[in-house]
């Protein structure tokens, strides 16, 4: 097989092994999403310029799993801390209130905040400069314009993070 050939089958392979099963053993499609992280913030000091991430985002009969993973990360920041969650805008350069709140599927007023109503998906910076972090919620977000975004410190039982640093868009 000629060099061409692997580069193509690759992708079809990840894709047919990201693919979850529900209960009933039909495949769930996977969402992926990766590219550069886009700053939200104006300070200099920023430990994200030029990492990258990837996000699979995997509905299944009890909800959704997600993965994310984040590279290029400063090394010098390694065992802080962030918070990471989905929220409900697009990510838009310099701009992180584009973002708007935190993905919600609470159906109280005022709504519910947790890690069950809300895709919190905090990471600890690696010496190598990673961050990493999997969680399952109960339910499956509406499709739309959005952006998982990464906050200055870990998550707060109230849901709250800290400045907002960098995001990822994402939209289905």
């Amino acid at each position: 097989m000629n060099a061409r050939r692997t580069a193509i089958a690759l992708p079809a392979a990840i894709v047919a092994i990201v693919a979850a099963l529900t209960a009933d053993g039909t495949a769930a499609p996977a969402q992926v999403f990766r590219g550069d992280l886009v700053d939200l913030s104006t300070s200099t000091a920023d430990p994200f310029g030029g990492a990258y991430a990837h996000l699979v985002m995997t509905p299944n009969a009890h909800g959704t799993l997600f993965h994310l993973r984040v590279k290029g990360i400063d090394p010098a920041v390694a065992g802080h801390d962030y918070g990471a969650h989905l929220h409900v805008g697009p990510c838009v350069a310099g701009d992180g209130a584009a973002a708007g709140p935190h993905y919600n599927a609470s159906t109280t007023t005022p709504p519910l905040v947790s890690d069950q109503t809300e895709v919190w998906l905090d990471f600890t910076a690696t010496a190598n400069g990673t961050g990493a972090a999997d969680t399952t919620v109960p339910f499956v977000p509406a499709p739309g314009t959005r952006s998982v975004v990464i906050h200055a410190e870990s998550t707060a039982p109230n849901g709250t993070a800290g400045p907002r640093l960098v995001c990822l868009p994402v939209a289905w």
